[in-house]
């Protein structure tokens, strides 16, 4: 069955890359799909006609000053919510630019003001360096322009008209029927908590709830975090919180001083567990920086080395988590795995540390409301029994949490 036709945004800067921009939607008229070309030049006068214009987005421009900086500054403020408006009015169903630096900043920009799951595109000179600042915590799809988006040429026709199909593809591809009647929980996990992350997900989805688990890499922290801002989620399971490790220490995996907030801020019940927060990551050995190099580590692999904490930055830990954990509104549980905190820290292993753990352990404790549970387990944390007292106090806080009838 043909698709229906759907009307994809191709947002540029009209002024420097118009030819370019209207290639691009030609292409997807060809692909059989409309194409709105929005200006968000900033300087010159566009090189091809918009169907909306600069003044529509930011009816100030011309009243600022010539500064390229400021201007772009400025367009990059202006386009998020127009463009999330016309998202929302269901006036355009996907988006697409073609950008240097300006304009990944503007386009991705007004891209991040989209919702999950609308298709997004950014063909960029900066795709294969740190996208990190321009995809944030969005499912923005970032293609290396390999030339400059400068001209077309046998090179740029070619990678345009691809990036085109790709839209294309995406808007047109309809995932599976499923129900979404089930309330969502969001998980974190790390690859030494894996086994009780998975476990816990088993006994949850047997439960009746849908489980979504996060990386606790930095990134997979921030993301799980906006998620439960957008009051999707209605309960939390936060086995790893491993990246505040990172934060504390000056490792490569920190989610930022937010981490552990948005639970809180959701009012939802949750569990929390200091899941590895035993380990530092950095990259190969050499990136460890030269202050640390009298501590004990662990090669994960090839391009992940751990560093094991200390009994005082566990202690700094304990206080951090007890800090955000006092300002959940509703139930919260902590719990606390006696026989190691990560698959490495078990006894024998390499990262096993009672008197780490005890100070972690030990500030929790004394720094959380008086009110709030902390149940002991004796063994490791991938110990299935660890995840089914997990699973167990999740249900119980979010049972607790439920209206009366």
């Amino acid at each position: 069955m043909t698709p229906l036709m759907a009307t994809l945004a191709v947002l540029g800067t009209l002024d420097s890359k118009g030819l370019e921009h209207a290639f691009v939607a030609d292409a997807i008229r060809a692909l059989g799909h409309d194409a709105l070309l929005i200006d968000v030049g900033c300087l010159a006068d566009p090189q091809v006609e918009p169907d909306i214009t600069r003044f529509d987005i930011l009816p100030t421009l011309a009243s600022l000053p010539l500064d390229r900086g400021l201007r772009v500054a400025a367009m990059a403020e202006a386009a998020p919510p127009f463009l999330a408006r016309l998202a929302a009015a269901g006036r355009i169903q996907g988006v697409i630019s073609l950008g240097g630096g300006g304009g990944t900043a503007i386009a991705t920009a007004a891209m991040r003001a989209l919702p999950l799951g609308f298709p997004k595109l950014m063909v960029s000179t900066l795709a294969s360096g740190n996208t990190a600042p321009y995809v944030g915590v969005k499912d923005i799809l970032m293609m290396p322009s390999i030339v400059d988006v400068a001209g077309l040429n046998r090179i740029s026709r070619k990678l345009f008209t691809q990036a085109a199909g790709a839209l294309c593809g995406m808007v047109q591809a309809a995932p599976p029927p499923s129900s979404d009647a089930k309330p969502l929980i969001v998980a974190s996990m790390f690859g030494n908590t894996t086994a009780c992350v998975t476990e816990a997900q088993r006994l949850l989805e047997a439960a009746g709830y849908e489980v979504l688990i996060f990386a606790a890499t930095g990134q997979g922290g921030k993301t799980m975090e906006s998620l439960i801002e957008s009051g999707l989620v209605s309960a939390v399971l936060d086995i790893t919180t491993t990246e505040w490790a990172d934060q504390l220490v000056g490792g490569v995996l920190a989610a930022g001083p937010h981490r552990l907030e948005a639970t809180g801020l959701a009012h939802i019940p949750s569990i929390v567990a200091p899941g590895c927060l035993d380990m530092v990551n950095f990259g190969t050995p050499e990136s460890v920086p030269a202050a640390f190099s009298h501590r004990l580590f662990y090669h994960h692999n090839p391009q992940v080395t751990l560093m094991r904490t200390s009994p005082e930055e566990n202690a700094a830990l304990g206080k951090i988590l007890a800090d955000k954990i006092n300002a959940y509104p509703a139930p919260v549980t902590v719990l606390l795995p006696l026989g190691g905190i990560s698959v490495i820290s078990a006894p024998g292993g390499p990262f096993h540390d009672p008197a780490a753990d005890a100070a972690l352990f030990s500030a929790l404790r004394s720094s959380l409301r008086p009110e709030i549970p902390v149940r002991e387990f004796p063994g490791n944390i991938n110990d299935p029994g660890f995840a089914a007292a997990c699973t167990a106090a999740l249900l119980d806080n979010i049972a607790a949490a439920a209206p009366s009838p």
